[in-house]
């Protein structure tokens, strides 16, 4: 069966837009015109993908994810955040913290949405390489729980940071290129998309939640898991 996609814009002709788009290449897309309609459709049609707009009057992109993920029925729908005024690096961190798995930003040709999509459903759908549970100078990865713990502490992170850490520690003691793991963990095409900052962004919140020391920054060539 075709995979279901949920678009929410208080646009009616962007939405209309990327419905169009996104029908002619194989996806059955429903429409919500504001955040508050887009999350009951969300909870009640369970989506393969929402792709939501960052800046709504009723309820925004940043607080729709949010809801969402926090909410069991939904938290393991993926998310991507489409925004052309909310584009500071501040608004994009805060939608990544916030638990989304994508970020666009407008204007984006719909081939490049459409890759974007692509990615996210991969690595959505993608089975675990690894199910044994990984220690590692205090730090404990559980691959089927999805879950860390830093010296017997649960740290909260989001599916990319995880998907991250995972791979530095498989890949320990090698560095690490930022294509590489656009390629590996988010399922970018590089002829498409290579953009090290998004890369950047994550490790820096990962050491931020973890502790610095576990994942080193090799100046030029990109990173590592401390050995």
């Amino acid at each position: 069966m075709p995979q279901r996609l949920l678009v929410v814009d208080d646009v009616p002709e962007m939405a209309a837009a990327i419905k169009t788009y996104l029908s002619s290449h194989g996806f059955t897309v429903v429409t919500a015109h504001g955040g508050t309609e887009g999350r009951l459709l969300a909870v009640d049609g369970k989506p393969d993908l929402l792709l939501t707009d960052a800046d709504m009057p009723d309820l925004d992109g940043h607080a729709l994810c949010r809801a969402l993920k926090q909410d069991p029925r939904t938290k393991s729908m993926p998310i991507i955040i489409m925004s052309g005024t909310m584009m500071d690096e501040a608004s994009v961190v805060a939608g990544l913290e916030g638990g989304a798995d994508d970020y666009i930003l407008k204007p984006f040709p719909m081939k490049v949405l459409l890759a974007r999509i692509h990615a996210v459903l991969r690595r959505f759908t993608r089975a675990p390489d690894a199910v044994k549970t990984l220690k590692r100078q205090g730090l404990e990865l559980d691959p089927a729980a999805r879950e860390v713990r830093v010296k017997g502490k649960a740290v909260a992170l989001t599916r990319k940071e995880f998907d991250v850490l995972a791979l530095l520690l498989e890949k320990e003691g090698r560095v690490l290129t930022p294509g590489y793991l656009l390629e590996a963990v988010w399922g970018y095409d590089l002829a498409d998309y290579n953009d090290p900052q998004t890369v950047t962004t994550h490790i820096h919140r990962l050491r931020k939640k973890i502790g610095a020391d576990y994942v080193i920054n090799v100046p030029g060539h990109g990173y590592k898991f401390a050995s």
